[in-house]
């Protein structure tokens, strides 16, 4: 199986205003109808990959993370870690029974690994 990326995310400290922001410039609709403050976007395309607006921690920092798809978190972040990563959020999971993590690179790039309770 590949690991495609299969999720984006903005982390952002004014989720209200950036969903705005977004519907204005690209017609992005969201809805954040969850216990969680997630905001998830509709596109008005079947195209892409979906994603959606997390408010930020008021100590975080804004930014925009890819999701890549894998099947066992645990030895995606040792395999990570021996490359030079780092862990920034450890192994969770989440209400709809996903469980992610999100790791910097050897560069400090930030991306997040997903595996989906589907697979």
């Amino acid at each position: 199986m590949g690991q495609p990326v299969i999720q984006w995310q903005i982390l952002s400290k004014m989720p209200e205003q950036l969903s705005e922001f977004y519907r204005q410039l690209f017609g992005w609709e969201t809805n954040a109808d969850n216990a969680l403050g997630y905001r998830m976007v509709a596109t008005g395309s079947e195209r892409g990959i979906q994603g959606g607006i997390w408010p930020a921690a008021p100590e975080g920092r804004a930014m925009v993370t890819l999701y890549v798809e894998v099947e066992n978190i645990a030895e995606q972040i040792e395999r990570a870690i021996e490359l030079g990563a780092q862990v920034v959020i450890p192994p969770q999971k989440l209400p709809d029974g996903d469980e992610m993590a999100v790791i910097t690179d050897p560069e400090g790039l930030t991306f997040g690994l997903v595996k989906p309770a589907r697979v």
